[in-house]
């Protein structure tokens, strides 16, 4: 201490011991990225300028976040931000926030395209824009759809197509994707992170998810199913013939996947399910049928 007053390593130190009481993960690194924002430092600055004296309103602003975050409020939505592909992305209470076992998903997606290629795509519940923008950004020649039934998400994953300059090559379109109507053979790619979690399994969900990210994202009915039925058959459709499907899927739900997919009565082959890092199933693959 200085005085009375309360230096920049201080302050961390008693914000980790805080946050680590009150069960938070990660606590020294969250009380690190809250005083960066709250005292406008960077990283290097974190450390170099230790013995700083930070101003009240910093100080205040840094312990907002700090009881943010004890009462279970996730790191993203106080910060505002998250990143996904090495992207930045602003999310809000309105979206999911981006994981990283998401992002399996785009680099399947660059296993079955070259970097150039023409891509037109679809992102089915696209949320914060994750999937949509990441593919936009990776493939520059690609223009998607990214549908999402919620216009408080839809605003949100414009803004962050706005924000890595790929607006210009995205539509975004308020709708239920499980009722699409799409022009026929007209995409080389569906992809989409959409709600699986049964209701039995919403109960049990961390606090942090079950209390502040949007419940209508995350629960389908039919044991987590409905909206990967409800999509199946939208996705073969719109697929041009060797077109793909990539879906995320909860890590129990492999078996059942390959069966919905493999059960339409014509449209779909080579389902398959792609495992994430810790070797959990993740996302269903199938190709669309024909020549």
């Amino acid at each position: 201490m200085s005085g009375d007053r309360t230096t920049v390593g201080e302050a961390v130190a008693s914000a980790a011991a805080r946050l680590a009481a009150s069960g938070a993960d990660s606590p020294r690194l969250t009380a690190e990225l809250f005083a960066e924002r709250a005292f406008v430092l960077s990283r290097v600055q974190l450390l170099t300028h230790r013995d700083d004296l930070p101003g009240e309103a910093a100080l205040s602003r840094f312990a907002e976040f700090v009881e943010r975050r004890a009462a279970g409020e996730p790191t993203a939505y106080i910060l505002g931000e998250r990143e996904f592909f090495a992207l930045p992305f602003i999310v809000t209470p309105d979206v999911l926030i981006p994981r990283p076992e998401t992002e399996r998903i785009v680099e399947e997606a660059q296993r079955l395209f070259a970097p150039e290629t023409p891509l037109t795509f679809a992102d089915f519940g696209t949320g914060s824009g994750a999937l949509a923008v990441a593919l936009a950004h990776e493939f520059p020649n690609a223009r998607g759809l990214a549908v999402d039934i919620s216009s408080g998400a839809l605003a949100v994953a414009d803004g962050n197509a706005r924000l890595n300059g790929v607006a210009a090559r995205i539509e975004f379109r308020l709708a239920d994707f499980t009722r699409l109507e799409l022009a026929p053979a007209s995409l080389d790619l569906v992809v989409s992170n959409p709600p699986y979690v049964t209701e039995e399994e919403y109960v049990g969900l961390e606090r942090e998810v079950r209390d502040h990210e949007p419940k209508l994202a995350l629960v389908s009915p039919d044991r987590g199913l409905a909206h990967l039925r409800g999509l199946l058959p939208v996705a073969v459709r719109a697929l041009r013939p060797g077109g793909a499907l990539l879906c995320e899927i909860g890590s129990d739900q492999g078996e059942a996947a390959v069966s919905l997919a493999r059960a339409l009565e014509s449209g779909l082959m080579d389902s398959a399910i792609l495992r994430d890092d810790a070797g959990l199933d993740r996302v269903l693959f199938a190709r669309r049928a024909g020549n």
